[in-house]
């Protein structure tokens, strides 16, 4: 699909370029607008990478709601960046995600990530309850103290001092699906490793016979 500026909404230092199933930030949008775009919304797109904000350098406000973007997500270093919503995106590596927020935007007070994996809301997941979602948010607050809002509340007091002091313990556990393969996999390892020592403790069996190994599932 070709790409244009007749495609983007201008006002003033605000940009935005909605729902043209972009795959990545089309180039003549920063050499156009980089130097002194202040907000840019690139929400509905097919994006799956941020590789072209590099050239946005007086930042303030990104929205890239209802896009592709998964954790090899990179951001260039957006030192004035205050106001990010990742919303419905392919996030599920909280962690990961955090860190590199942390490290390259250090002004950042507002983040969204509300329908991504990674935040385990009950509308969006109806097997997570009110507190997988709190201990979600001090996790984040662990992570970057320096948040007013994190996705639709306010950040209170008490929830900064609680990320403060247990956040680093909070981190939401990998979803079920993950943890049974992991489970089954160590299991499954087990039973083979038992089975083969115990076949070694018989008599050495004839050179013809093959003994096959039973995995249990």
């Amino acid at each position: 699909m070709a790409h244009s500026e007749s495609q983007v909404a201008l006002n003033g230092t605000q940009i935005s370029y909605i729902g043209h199933d972009a795959e990545e930030i089309p180039h003549f949008l920063g050499d156009t607008y980089g130097q002194f775009a202040k907000r840019l919304d690139l929400s509905f797109n097919q994006l799956r990478s941020l590789a072209g904000l590099k050239m946005f350098t007086e930042l303030e406000e990104l929205v890239v709601d209802n896009n592709q973007l998964g954790n090899d997500l990179q951001l260039p270093r957006l030192p004035n960046l205050h106001t990010l919503t990742l919303n419905k995106n392919q996030l599920t590596d909280i962690e990961a995600l955090l860190e590199h927020l942390a490290d390259v935007t250090p002004s950042l007070q507002y983040l969204s990530l509300l329908g991504n994996e990674a935040c385990p809301n009950q509308l969006i997941s109806p097997d997570k309850d009110e507190d997988d979602y709190q201990r979600y948010r001090y996790f984040v607050l662990h992570k970057l103290p320096q948040l007013k809002f994190l996705d639709s509340r306010k950040v209170t007091k008490k929830e900064l001092m609680e990320g403060q002091a247990r956040g680093a313990f909070m981190k939401v556990v990998k979803p079920k699906s993950e943890a049974q393969t992991a489970i089954r996999k160590k299991g499954n390892s087990l039973c083979t490793t038992w089975r083969k020592k115990k076949v070694s403790r018989l008599s050495p069996p004839p050179a013809s016979f093959s003994p096959k190994l039973e995995i249990l599932l």
